[in-house]
């Protein structure tokens, strides 16, 4: 059946012809059997071009559910780019092996929509940005009211490293619209703590962190994965791929070793301390721009004159390099480790399951990681506020196993320990791909 029938005076299409249209200026999606035309819509899309890409000659209907909060307004939108809708004879999705597993996950989102798992509380949030604001206080003080000694120094250097990192889990929450019913009122308070608390645009992080979400480890579609090949090889399959091409951007058989010096020491202070003003700038974001000038001004306002320019370009740039220790292995101790290959196009449970996992509950685990610790939830559920991850957690566990998917949870150290032993393991890989025919 091809796109010149008509079914109640709408066009409809098979999968073939749906998977046609994903190149770069002609896509189209599908979203509860429906087709849309989002070729010229994907340059307006607050989300960029390229996160809705993914998904072009794809179905798109369980990420469109779990990004959106607004669903009427978001509706508004799809309705004037509506060109038709699956033939009846056709699945709902073009790859899934398991139709009931989708089928079970959609259940499981409708009964978590029915409670209260989505509603935030919002003292919680509060809570965590008033600590985030006694810490820096409390750095500001010990500076002021010790004087610019050893002790002091380091005190305030571990107390703005923390209000870093913690910043960086606050913010996370604003930017997946987890905190308020308004997009806007989220967006708002993302803007000043990601700008305001942290130096960093919003629209860079929105930019880079939804194209992660919606495509987890996929090469050329998830961003976090874009150091390979150029400074590693990742996964099993893509590591074995660039060996038989002869590529060597890298000595990627000593990759588990080289890591600690350009993978966590590295990151904020050597790339994104520079990449974000370039980011502001070309993409003239001249609002987020603000926002992180307001930051530099802030901070060196208040540490200048307690520690002198060169006391505070040491202190400045030390927050940075522990704040970049703490973020990446944190970031990557629940991807780097799982499946990392080209696009699959594999339903949204399965999907996330592969290319995510869990460390194990406690106080600290959960401060530690700002909740991050409950990957799968989160991605399987983006908007959910983080403090009800361990409620959805049992139900998420029952659905996997009754599909036979693995759903894996690690203590901490195993899981920073596990990104060695993938990176040593993908170098390895490399190496014997690349040595041999």
């Amino acid at each position: 059946m091809g796109s010149s029938e008509q079914r109640g005076g709408r066009r409809v299409f098979t999968w073939d012809e749906v998977q046609r249209h994903c190149g770069r200026t002609d896509r189209w999606l599908v979203i509860r059997r429906k087709v849309y035309d989002i070729s010229e819509f994907s340059k307006r899309h607050p989300g960029g071009a390229r996160l809705i890409g993914h998904y072009a000659g794809q179905d798109a209907t369980d990420p469109f559910t779990a990004f959106h909060v607004d669903k009427t307004l978001v509706n508004k939108y799809l309705n004037s780019l509506l060109i038709g809708e699956l033939a009846p004879d056709q699945p709902s999705s073009e790859s899934w092996k398991n139709v009931q597993v989708t089928e079970d996950f959609r259940d499981l989102r409708a009964a978590v929509e029915k409670t209260d798992l989505l509603q935030p509380n919002k003292l919680f949030f509060a809570g965590h940005l008033a600590h985030i604001l006694l810490l820096e206080l409390a750095a500001w003080l010990s500076l002021w009211y010790f004087g610019a000694s050893l002790f002091p120094f380091l005190l305030s250097l571990v107390l703005l490293s923390t209000v870093q990192a913690q910043g960086g889990w606050l913010q996370h929450d604003f930017g997946h619209l987890s905190v308020f019913s308004k997009s806007k009122w989220n967006h708002l308070v993302h803007k000043f703590i990601i700008g305001h608390l942290k130096g960093a645009p919003a629209s860079w992080w929105n930019h880079l962190h939804f194209q992660h979400h919606a495509k987890p480890n996929c090469f050329r579609k998830d961003p976090d994965i874009n150091m390979h090949p150029m400074f590693f090889v990742l996964g099993k399959k893509l590591s074995v791929e660039v060996g038989k091409q002869k590529m060597k951007y890298m000595p990627y058989q000593y990759q588990h070793k080289y890591f600690f010096l350009i993978g966590p020491p590295a990151l904020l202070p050597l790339y994104f301390q520079w990449y974000i003003f370039y980011f502001a700038v070309s993409r003239m974001q001249w609002m987020d721009l603000a926002w992180m000038v307001s930051f530099y001004i802030r901070i060196s306002l208040t540490y200048i004159p307690l520690l002198g320019v060169r006391g505070f370009l040491t202190m400045f740039f030390l927050v940075r390099f522990v704040e970049s220790n703490w973020f990446v292995w944190v970031t990557q101790m629940n991807h780097i480790p799982m499946a990392i290959d080209h696009d699959q196009n594999e339903e949204w449970l399965t999907m996330q399951l592969h290319a995510t996992c869990n460390v194990h509950q406690s106080f600290f685990n959960d401060w530690f990681t700002g909740h991050l610790n409950f990957q799968i939830e989160h991605h399987l559920f983006p908007t959910m506020p983080r403090h009800n991850y361990h409620k959805v957690a049992p139900l998420v566990r029952s659905l996997c196993a009754k599909h036979g998917l693995d759903y894996q949870s690690k203590t901490l150290f195993t899981a920073f320990a596990d990104i060695v032993h993938s990176l040593k393991e993908s170098g390895e890989l490399w190496l014997d791909a690349y040595l041999h025919k």
